[in-house]
């Protein structure tokens, strides 16, 4: 095992990756033939791909021999769901510990244009520019709860009530395990009585800027988090621009970049220290 895997991948990531994905078969029964990928080296080939924004076709041979064999390891973790699972687990580690701060949480959504294929919707954007949307909800400390992907013309209203749906169960310091923010914080693109509505029936609080009445500056005191949050999705170049054509991969890619913020913070907290 190289150093840049062991690098990519810690030990403690792909203790929690083995929960979630069962192992892949690397040795051929009738021996021959050249050696197949390991489901750690095609992990670390993903993580290269998404933080780096590389091409498949400029994989570094330390991965393995191939980069289609890496290539079908992704379209098959992508239509298991791997990386929502894989988050998930993630996401339990700091709900254990009481890490996780629902009194205050942030939705917002970032857009981007796509080098390839259409929208996630099939339609196009009303500038006539072909793209596609993140939205995301994150906790007080910035750590994504729910993330989704649209097209780039749909409004940032229509995502909040999927958003806060897609909240999965996340264990607690005690008690059962929580899916729904105390409060939740939105700018002027969430302003209307229908969504207020529907978020006090499920007993959330809210705190939506009003238009024309409220600045976006006093909200921002709280919304700051989720923006930094974006940035940090930022940081996977392969989010820059989407190259993906189907919806599957593309939010493949999107669920790595939350399980490197969420690890990353892991790892910070464990060192003693904070990003």
């Amino acid at each position: 095992m190289t150093d840049l895997v062991e690098r990519l991948v810690p030990d403690e990531l792909w203790v929690l990756f083995r929960r979630v994905v069962p192992p892949t078969e690397v040795i051929r029964p009738q021996g021959g033939g050249r050696r197949r990928t390991g489901d750690r080296e095609a992990l670390a080939a993903l993580i290269f791909v998404a933080t780096s924004g590389c091409t498949w076709r400029q994989l570094p041979p330390v991965f393995g021999p191939a980069w289609q064999t890496v290539y079908r390891r992704f379209a098959q973790w992508s239509r298991e769901r791997v990386w929502a699972r894989l988050y998930r687990v993630i996401l339990d580690e700091p709900g254990a510990r009481g890490e996780l701060d629902w009194s205050r949480c942030a939705i917002d959504s970032v857009s981007l244009r796509a080098a390839k294929g259409g929208l996630c919707d099939g339609t196009e954007s009303d500038r006539g520019k072909l793209g596609s949307k993140i939205h995301l909800i994150c906790d007080r400390n910035g750590l994504p709860l729910s993330l989704g992907i649209s097209g780039a013309n749909m409004h940032d209203s229509l995502g909040l009530e999927p958003l806060v749906r897609g909240i999965p169960p996340v264990r607690s310091r005690r008690g059962p395990r929580r899916r729904r923010p105390a409060k939740l914080h939105a700018d002027k693109g969430y302003d209307y009585d229908h969504l207020r509505r529907w978020l006090r029936k499920r007993g959330i609080r809210h705190r939506i800027a009003r238009k024309g009445i409220e600045s976006s500056q006093r909200l921002g005191r709280h919304r700051w988090v989720v923006e930094r949050t974006v940035s940090w999705l930022a940081g996977c170049r392969r989010l820059h621009r989407r190259y993906e054509r189907k919806v599957e991969r593309f939010l493949a890619f999107v669920g790595i970049a939350a399980v490197l913020i969420c690890h990353r913070r892991l790892q910070a907290v464990n060192s003693g220290g904070m990003e």
